[in-house]
């Protein structure tokens, strides 16, 4: 592959995992919300109704659908089996968002597998072609 096709397909991925992971943040934020109001996500019309009605589950649900449009314009220009372990860079992301933004503890355990992670991805994009 070209150095420009390349840094189209990285590109593009990095796009579709931030959209993505930021979709999730926001629906992570959107189901605290509806926790305190009704209770944990059930399939009961008050639940489903006040979910569906938050802007930040809608919202997140916009981004994720988003990151799923780049992620086609990945697919449709890389192999799929190199493509698709690297989208679990996206678990090392969300770790950021996870503790500074939900407040979460980052363990880490939680670190050492991000770094694993990382070690995977470096050694799948190493792939000469």
């Amino acid at each position: 592959m070209s150095v420009r096709r390349n840094m189209l397909i990285y590109g593009l991925l990095l796009i579709a995992i931030c959209l993505t992971v930021t979709g999730e943040v926001l629906l992570k934020l959107g189901m605290n919300v509806v926790r305190t109001d009704v209770g944990a996500f059930s399939a009961s019309l008050p639940v489903l109704l006040r979910t569906f009605t938050e802007w930040r589950v809608v919202l997140g649900f916009a981004l994720i659908f988003s990151g799923a449009l780049f992620w086609l314009g990945v697919i449709s220009r890389a192999d799929f089996s190199f493509a698709y372990p690297l989208l679990a860079l996206s678990y090392v992301i969300a770790l950021i968002p996870a503790r500074f933004v939900i407040g979460e503890h980052v363990t880490v355990q939680r670190l050492l597998g991000a770094c694993v992670v990382v070690a995977g991805a470096i050694i799948i994009g190493w792939e000469q072609k």
